[in-house]
């Protein structure tokens, strides 16, 4: 498994995450299961199942939180080089075909949110940008086809 590179702040949010999913999360599922349970049937009880697949769900993505909190590596903000597009650094860029500038900040897979700006190194975009320098074109293919950033500014 690779390292997941995370700021503090990242980490306490999915080590939180996980904390409340095996607790009240599992807690949530048992007693639904349980519900379902007492209402007869289970060959044809279509809440049951739901349960049963939701507790899946669930006990999948505490294995993946799980994952990741036990390959972290925490980076802190002196530790990042800004001569370049990395993780943890924040880049602006200008989209040349509508020639409008955008600001994110590269982050790991599960700090990823594009309400907060915050973009995955492992995205399209995120993978593109990697390495870039101030001044590069970059040309992305992205699921809706090409798109061309010139990077504007890298700092934390």
């Amino acid at each position: 498994m690779k390292t997941s590179y995370m700021t503090q702040e990242g980490y306490d949010k999915v080590k939180a995450e996980l904390d409340y999913m095996k607790s009240e999360g599992r807690q949530n599922c048992a007693k639904a299961i349980a519900e379902a349970r007492d209402k007869g049937d289970l060959s044809e009880n279509a809440e049951y199942d739901a349960a049963k697949n939701a507790q899946g769900m669930l006990e999948m993505k505490i294995n993946d939180l799980e994952k990741a909190i036990g390959n972290a590596q925490i980076i802190e903000a002196s530790q990042v080089d800004t001569s370049q597009v990395s993780i943890l650094t924040k880049v602006k860029i200008k989209n040349l075909k509508v020639n409008r500038e955008l600001e994110y900040m590269i982050v790991s897979e599960s700090e990823a949110s594009v309400k907060e700006k915050k973009i995955s190194v492992d995205s399209p975009i995120g993978k593109g940008l990697l390495g870039k320098k101030i001044g590069d074109i970059v040309t992305i293919n992205i699921p809706a086809g090409e798109m061309s950033f010139e990077i504007l500014d890298i700092n934390i």
